[in-house]
């Protein structure tokens, strides 16, 4: 084999070591950028926002059936759930199952139901504050009446669709270990795009 011959191999095979050092790199990089997505998916559905389908009339008027949202798992991270607060939590006989309810009453309060009026006692109130729920339907009426001690790391939840809702006033306090988190803003229907914010009762 001539000089010429050994040169032109050597210039083909470096030709296709080459072109492959290439393939493998952008093949590499597709995984690595693949890997990078999904793992960034994987932490932020876990640790930081996740979305929840509607299910039921519950929450009616401020959701419906069907409504798409996305609920903040950080927030209650670095703080305690307030009041009027919309969460997301498992139900605590059935751990399977989300709910998605009203923060009424905080731990250590306790909650007065009457004539469809909610009082709610404590340290700062002990003569009781009367919640003004304007986000309830006009003459939403609250089946039954009744008193609820809200223990210390529980809350005190209901259903904006009071006459509709199964809630604390049916199955008990809900642990703050069963929330999952916070609703923070409704992705559908596409025309009822809205951030939610806790409503000031005063």
């Amino acid at each position: 084999m001539s000089v010429y011959e050994i040169l032109n191999n050597f210039a083909y095979y470096y030709t296709i070591a080459v072109v492959m050092k290439q393939f493998f790199s952008s093949v590499l990089e597709i995984i690595e950028v693949t890997a990078v997505a999904f793992a960034a998916v994987f932490l932020i559905r876990s640790y930081i926002v996740q979305p929840f389908l509607v299910s039921g009339s519950s929450m009616v008027p401020t959701f419906s059936d069907g409504d798409y949202l996305l609920i903040d798992e950080l927030t209650y991270r670095f703080r305690a759930p307030e009041r009027g607060e919309v969460v997301v939590f498992r139900y605590p006989k059935n751990e399977s199952v989300y709910f998605i309810k009203r923060v009424i009453g905080l731990p250590g309060e306790k909650v007065q139901i009457n004539k469809s009026q909610i009082t709610v006692f404590n340290e700062e109130n002990r003569n009781g504050i009367v919640l003004d729920e304007k986000y309830l339907s006009e003459n939403s009426a609250i089946p039954g009446d009744g008193e609820f001690k809200v223990p210390e790391d529980s809350y005190f939840v209901l259903g904006d669709n009071r006459a509709y809702s199964y809630d604390s006033r049916n199955w008990g306090v809900l642990p703050k270990s069963d929330i999952v988190g916070l609703v923070q803003f409704r992705l559908w229907p596409p025309g009822d795009l809205k951030v939610f914010a806790a409503p000031s009762y005063k």
